[in-house]
């Protein structure tokens, strides 16, 4: 495959793509409390990870709460 071919081709598809160029500073907000409730928003969060979660191919995980994997990070302690 003729990589440079191959690279304009793919900035040709991307061309038409929507998109705003900002900084941080600059960004639109994004706070959606004054406009949902604390439920709606979690309902978001929930959507959204199990829609990443199935990118990945793996199952959803079947643990519960006080299974899950993880550690306790105490500040000042190795």
């Amino acid at each position: 495959m003729d990589a440079p071919k191959d690279a304009a081709a793919r900035a040709a598809a991307r061309a038409g793509w929507p998109g705003l160029k900002t900084t941080l500073a600059e960004a639109p907000g994004d706070d959606l409390s004054a406009s949902t409730t604390a439920e709606q928003r979690v309902a978001m969060v929930e959507e959204l990870s199990v829609q990443a979660w199935s990118l990945t191919g793996r199952p959803f995980p079947k643990y519960t709460r006080a299974e899950m994997p993880g550690r306790i990070i105490r500040p000042g302690r190795p």
